[in-house]
């Protein structure tokens, strides 16, 4: 069946931790239920946090003692992949029948990553994808993805695939991504600008493609006990956005600003060859002749072992 319903759930990370994130995901199992959602995809780094306006006591040439303190408190609220969170993600995906596109912050030894997972509601955790390009100061405390874990899943709604927050600004990745025929485009993010709404469409037009970002949403610094210096004490830390983009990028829903809440469409993969008509970027309207795109796929590892 090409039709299928798909949502964004826009929630914020808890300052109370990754216990109580995870709570108040579980708590959408009858929302995503009754809305007959077969793919719900949630922000960036919702489990785990994205800690906006933390300087992690990094200055250029030295680290001082507080900031470590506080990385290794985010430390400690990031999630093991697979554990405990990824367990009671499957068990959501199962009971709801929806398959799962879940930001997270990753634990891998002793670094993290900003990381998507995908979940299947017959198979659990199916596959990840860690942002190859961490943003800013996001590089002093997120270590690098590889082409290892560039995803298309086949999932009940479609092919599914996703980027993470500014990778969708990387015009190369956008390029594979394409050629892996991916359907439904997932765009987990903690950007809340009038810009990243004009980003959404312009990928969903340019891939012919539909996506579904999911954005955060968090009060304003001062509700959350923190300060963020030059902020705006009445404006929200993260004020949502997100919205689901049709092929020729056209918005189907949203974008939903300030307030949690699953936001909903209905999509038709049987359209694609309609909107790919005149346009097919890795197809008819490609130029190998003059440009071409190498991915090397394989895992890096910074020791390997032989016997």
């Amino acid at each position: 069946m090409s039709k299928s319903i798909v949502a964004a759930l826009q929630l914020g990370a808890s300052p109370s931790g990754k216990a109580d994130t995870l709570a108040q995901i579980l708590a959408y199992e009858k929302p995503i239920i009754d809305a007959g959602a077969q793919l719900v995809v949630m922000p960036e780094a919702l489990l785990g946090g994205y800690p906006k306006g933390e300087i992690f006591g990094a200055r250029l040439g030295y680290r001082l003692p507080e900031g470590r303190e506080a990385f290794a408190r985010y430390y400690a609220n990031a999630i093991d992949v697979p554990g405990a969170e990824t367990d009671a993600l499957a068990d959501l995906s199962r009971r709801t029948n929806a398959g799962l596109v879940v930001g997270v912050i990753e634990r891998a030894g002793s670094t993290l990553f900003c990381t998507a997972l995908f979940f299947d509601p017959q198979n659990g955790l199916v596959a990840k994808h860690r942002k190859l390009m961490p943003t800013g100061t996001e590089r002093l405390i997120w270590g690098q993805g590889d082409g290892s874990t560039l995803p298309v899943v086949e999932m009940a709604a479609g092919r599914v695939g996703a980027a993470i927050c500014w990778e969708n600004h990387m015009p190369l990745l956008r390029m594979a991504m394409y050629a892996k025929n991916v359907e439904i485009w997932c765009a987990p993010t903690v950007d809340e600008r009038d810009v990243w709404q004009a980003s959404m469409r312009h990928i969903a037009h340019e891939g012919r493609c539909f996506v579904i970002s999911a954005c955060q949403v968090q009060p304003t610094p001062r509700a959350l006990g923190i300060e963020v210096p030059g902020w705006d004490d009445d404006r929200p830390l993260i004020r949502g956005g997100s919205v689901i983009a049709g092929p020729l990028g056209e918005v189907l829903a949203g974008p939903m600003l300030n307030e949690p809440g699953l936001l909903v469409a209905t999509i038709d993969t049987d359209t694609l060859p309609q909107a790919r008509f005149d346009f097919d970027v890795v197809g008819h309207y490609a130029r190998p002749d003059v440009f071409s795109l190498q991915v090397d796929e394989r895992a890096k590892r910074t020791v390997e072992f032989t016997s």
